[in-house]
């Protein structure tokens, strides 16, 4: 015997975002509001696909110029140089600080790369309406939301050098284009990783059930 199990929007209820009420909404009705905060009310969030999809592409254009641009430039009496996410993961790694060349390379490329790729793979899925694991592509998207302010720890070294360095007279350390980018593709992965929802990958076997 299969358990069929009855979801709140198959009952007709709806999730405040604001307060966390279970509220059931009038037949028909477009523009519910909670009745305890007055937030509005929806079955999913407006448009998470499209504004998921729009803020995700948007951070891969701005991934290319955080990778490519210098992150910050230093100036000293011998002379300036411009240094980019991978000339600064070279550096360390030719300096015996390894363990900073992989933190810094795993956090700042690999863990934005990480996130764009995952989520892709839960939009498409989504449009597919696919059932395929259900569990895992859920927890992939709760690892997702959970990891995206670690990816903020490049523009965080950043504005620790040069708030040391600024406090010495032979050199400065001014955070560069790159800088800007590379903070842009976190913020960015961040929002998209806020519009989608989730209960998206599970609308597939209520479908099949009802």
């Amino acid at each position: 015997m299969t358990t069929v199990l009855a979801t709140a929007a198959s009952r007709g209820m709806m999730l405040c975002h604001a307060c966390g009420i279970l509220a059931r909404a009038a037949p028909h009705s477009h523009d519910a509001c909670c009745p305890r905060c007055g937030a509005p009310l929806h079955l999913r969030k407006p448009d998470s696909i499209a504004r998921t999809w729009a803020l995700l592409l948007t951070a891969m254009i701005c991934y290319i110029p955080a990778n490519v641009l210098p992150m910050m430039h230093t100036s000293s009496l011998f002379g300036s140089e411009s240094d980019t996410i991978m000339s600064g993961v070279v550096y360390f790694w030719t300096s015996g600080e390894w363990y900073l060349a992989l933190i810094i390379f795993f956090a700042s490329i690999m863990v934005p790369m990480l996130k764009m790729i995952s989520l892709v793979l839960l939009l498409v899925s989504v449009q597919m309406r696919s059932r395929w694991q259900l569990v895992q592509r859920t927890k992939l998207y709760r690892l997702v939301e959970f990891v995206g302010r670690w990816s903020m720890l490049d523009i965080y070294v950043v504005a620790i050098m040069v708030a040391l360095v600024q406090l010495q007279a032979l050199a400065t350390i001014q955070p560069g284009p790159g800088a800007i980018a590379f903070g842009a593709v976190v913020v960015l992965t961040m929002f998209a990783a806020m519009a989608f929802d989730p209960r998206l990958i599970w609308d597939p076997v209520e479908e099949t059930n009802g």
